[in-house]
């Protein structure tokens, strides 16, 4: 089916357009996903990500363009495809009179005939995992347990394709490492993997490549090392020192200094691959506290594209008319506030 010697992509998509009414969702989007690689789609929400997936599953035809899994048409192979995929939602919904484990036993038995001892241990082993309690009503789950039910039932397939659509929503911490654990597994044994997330540390712990999208159209597209420029930390220090040295260093951008109680406030943001010789410069300036903050995609997506984001804002206040300015201002200032607020 995947065709793998043949070199034919899990998923390749080609100037993908999808309009509702008005409103162009997808603008000439491409995407590639090689067999046997874990592939992340980035963007904020609306930016286009789920409705490629609805595409990628046959429950929307786009307007124009193309789009193939293992080189089948998504939409005329739709039934044949779907043999071979497995989809997580960022919001489940289960059956509620069934219990956690019927309904993973429901999912499982769709995809067919499987080795039901085999099938038995390794679920016994993704519920220990997952530390869900099988035996409860699906109706008195929390949105946490309802995504680890759908993800038992995904890792349980022999799936070739794993389209994951925000999967790690309401999970702590703890079960996003066992997430994590699992979609390597699933490289490890040559499946391919889409994870869609807004969440950029998350994609960068087990992904091969990524893909930014931003108003149905492509903007980044790389491996994470060639993405690397994109990725900067936000540092802040009250340091007892002069910070002048600061200014020199080429891992420091956009530096500002301000006094503070006696000492000096620096906050500036630091590229990640020369973060150590940074940290080093601030510790011997005499630190009295400090704050490093990673950056949240929509941060990066301020950053490298605020520019186009504002000629958006003042087209769109340009159509409004004259009460439009005060409106532009008061979304910037929106979004300055959730900033400070570290709204994420």
């Amino acid at each position: 089916m995947t065709n793998t010697s043949s070199g034919v992509p899990a998923i390749e998509i080609a100037g993908l357009d999808k309009s509702f009414g008005a409103v162009k969702a997808l603008d000439g989007l491409d995407l590639t996903v090689p067999t046997g690689e874990v592939a992340g789609f980035l963007g904020p929400n609306g930016a286009g990500k789920s409705t490629t997936i609805r595409v990628l599953l046959g429950l929307l035809r786009s307007d124009a363009g193309t789009a193939r899994m293992f080189g089948r048409d998504v939409w005329r192979d739709a039934v044949e495809l779907h043999k071979h995929i497995t989809y997580v939602p960022g919001d489940v919904s289960l059956w509620p009179n069934l219990t956690g484990g019927e309904c993973i036993d429901y999912l499982t038995r769709l995809r067919g005939a499987a080795d039901k001892k085999a099938l038995r241990v390794r679920k016994a082993e993704l519920l220990e995992r997952f530390e869900l309690d099988p035996r409860k009503k699906a109706r008195t789950y929390s949105k946490g347990n309802r995504q680890k039910v759908a993800l038992v039932a995904a890792f349980l397939s022999d799936a070739e394709l794993y389209i994951l659509d925000e999967p790690t929503a309401g999970l702590d911490p703890l079960m996003e490492s066992v997430f994590t654990d699992y979609v390597r597994e699933a490289k490890a044994d040559g499946r391919s993997v889409l994870l869609s997330s807004h969440i950029l540390s998350e994609v960068e712990k087990v992904c091969d490549t990524v893909t930014i999208i931003r108003n149905g159209t492509a903007v980044e597209h790389g491996t994470l090392d060639e993405l690397r420029h994109l990725t900067r930390s936000n540092v802040t220090a009250v340091v007892g020192k002069d910070p002048a040295a600061l200014a020199g260093l080429r891992a420091v951008n956009d530096l500002q200094v301000k006094a503070h109680d006696g000492g000096t406030r620096v906050t500036f943001d630091a590229d990640n691959a020369g973060i150590a010789d940074v940290l080093d410069a601030v510790t011997a300036l005499g630190v009295h506290s400090i704050t490093v903050t990673p950056p949240s995609l929509e941060e990066l997506f301020m950053r490298h594209y605020g520019d186009v984001i504002e000629a958006d804002e003042a087209a769109a206040d340009d159509v409004a008319g004259d009460g439009a300015p005060s409106g532009r201002a008061a979304r910037k200032a929106a979004r300055q506030a959730a900033k400070k607020a570290g709204v994420r």
